[in-house]
């Protein structure tokens, strides 16, 4: 009895020693010398070796002079990789998709081939072809309430901007509660739809978006590069080392924010536009959400943008400077498997962290 016990005992400890120590260790040793890289979460640091993310998880880019990467059902967030799972019929889809090609949407044929369609959206907009009932925003809220409750649940400031009108709109408010008194005390998205249908009313063909005032900190001094006044009402404002970002929610005319969700009415009014066809990852999210790659061809779609924003931030030569971003994505692109299958990639965050090193210096 006593030697079937230390047998086992012995089993026991070698089998402890040879799979809880040394096949750790030994895959940790291969793995620290030949794919240290990958195994520490390939992560990527800037010039000055501060960590700023990892090639394999998106981060969301909106500043005109990076490349942006594929929408996010989960907004980048790690934590909660996963897709939407809307199907196609769902209209929640194709306002996400049509809130990416609004800003970027362009004709393909005809005397405006190669121009972008959101300044005939503009006009169309302001033109409020629905003033003589109560103004195209309230029907496109009374249309679609879950994508205006979207709207305002989609950023903290248009949370407080709805907040202040609904304090200043406690009649409006209380005949609401009273219709719907399943909600006594609603947060500012239930109140989206009859939010819209009074701003439609007091701001006819204007629309509720972000307007951001910056100030650029040059040595004592500090230059306002925003001629326009914050008016008043919900500020956030960001302090960095060149200076503050203060941005706030009022009623603009124009802007990429009317064109995002305004582009599907407008298609829908306008059947016959020619429009060219765009990169289908531009628009479409991937499984996990956080896809860090973008194709060849979005990167290029994105190339006018990316360069005349850099061209105005350094003071150079447009076309020179296209001309350096695309050899740039063309260096550093790559295909699965050493091109075999797929198409090029170009990895977001190493390009615009290569953009920010090549004119982000020349411009301090």
């Amino acid at each position: 009895m006593t030697a079937h016990l230390r047998a086992c005992l012995w089993l026991l400890v070698l089998t402890v020693l040879l799979c809880s120590v040394l096949y750790p260790l030994v895959l940790y040793g291969i793995a620290q010398t030949v794919f240290r890289n990958q195994a520490d979460g390939s992560l990527i640091a800037d010039a000055r070796g501060r960590l700023v993310g990892s090639g394999l998880i998106a981060q969301p880019f909106t500043a005109d002079e990076y490349f942006q990467p594929r929408p996010s059902a989960v907004s980048y967030n790690a934590a909660a990789s996963g897709a939407s799972n809307w199907a196609a019929s769902n209209y929640l889809l194709r306002d996400r998709v049509a809130q990416q090609l609004g800003p970027i949407a362009k004709y393909r044929s005809g005397v405006k081939a190669g121009q972008l369609v959101g300044p005939d959206l503009e006009r169309w907009f302001q033109k409020d072809r629905y003033a003589d009932k109560s103004g195209i925003v309230a029907q496109w809220a009374a249309l679609h309430p879950t994508v205006a409750q979207n709207w305002v649940k989609a950023d903290k400031l248009r949370g407080e901007y709805v907040a202040a009108w609904q304090k200043a709109h406690s009649q409006e408010v209380a005949q609401w509660v009273r219709d719907n008194p399943d909600t006594p005390e609603p947060k500012p998205e239930d109140l989206a739809v009859p939010f819209f249908t009074s701003f439609s009313k007091d701001h006819p063909g204007m629309f509720p978006s972000a307007v951001v005032t910056r100030s650029v900190s040059k040595g004592p001094r500090t230059e306002d590069k925003v001629t326009r006044n914050v008016s008043e009402g919900p500020v956030a404002e960001h302090n960095t080392a060149e200076g503050k970002t203060t941005k706030q929610i009022e009623p603009v005319k124009a802007g990429a924010g009317i064109q995002a969700v305004f582009f599907d009415l407008w298609l829908q009014a306008h059947p016959d536009a020619d429009l060219a066809p765009v990169p289908a990852d531009m628009v479409m999210a991937s499984g996990s959400g956080l896809d860090p790659h973008i194709t060849l061809g979005n990167a290029l779609w994105q190339l006018d943008r990316v360069a005349a924003a850099w061209a105005k931030k350094t003071g150079r030569d447009q076309d020179t400077i296209r001309g350096e971003i695309e050899k740039l994505l063309r260096q550093m692109s790559f295909a699965p498997l050493a091109g075999l299958v797929g198409v090029p990639l170009v990895n977001v965050l190493e390009v615009n962290l290569a953009l920010r090193e090549r004119y982000g210096k020349a411009r301090e």
